[in-house]
């Protein structure tokens, strides 16, 4: 049987598959560089798009705080105007008030009771004035006491 030497031929081969096997580990190592880059540019463009889309929401929620701020600043202004109309319409109601206070005040008034000063304080009247006599001074009381507009008078 011949001898034949397959040293080089098996020295040839381990070279070729060395070969291959560094080759396909710089293949998989740019593989895996290539998709880390990828990767790294989805993730950069998926955050920029995160960030573009939180800058818009910081846009409308400073709108919306604008919007809140002219709601608060209009229901303040409504409740000015609600409490002018309802000052408005207390004054309207007692207004003919007034003019039967004063009619009341004229027919109660006796003769010889001069009166010099009168002031309203919310429901509450002030009357100064002067009498000829304290007769005439209860008269008037006695009156006031009666009357369906006066009540509860008060002598100082």
């Amino acid at each position: 049987m011949p001898r034949i030497n397959l040293l080089p031929w098996r020295e040839s081969e381990r070279k070729r598959k060395r070969q291959e096997f560094i080759l396909s580990i710089g293949a998989a190592i740019a593989t895996a560089a290539l998709v880390t880059l990828l990767g790294r540019w989805q993730m950069g463009a998926a955050i920029e798009h995160q960030n573009d889309r939180n800058r818009i929401i910081s846009e409308e929620i400073a709108e919306l705080d604008k919007q809140i701020q002219e709601i608060l600043g209009l229901e303040n202004q409504k409740r000015r105007l609600l409490a002018r109309m309802e000052v408005i319409e207390t004054l309207q109601r007692s207004r003919p008030e007034i003019v039967h206070i004063f009619d009341e005040v004229v027919r109660v008034l006796p003769e010889g009771v001069y009166l010099t000063y009168l002031k309203q304080s919310g429901t509450r009247f002030e009357i100064r004035g002067v009498a000829q006599s304290s007769t005439r001074v209860s008269a008037f009381m006695r009156n006031i006491d009666g009357s369906e507009w006066l009540a509860d008078p008060s002598l100082q």
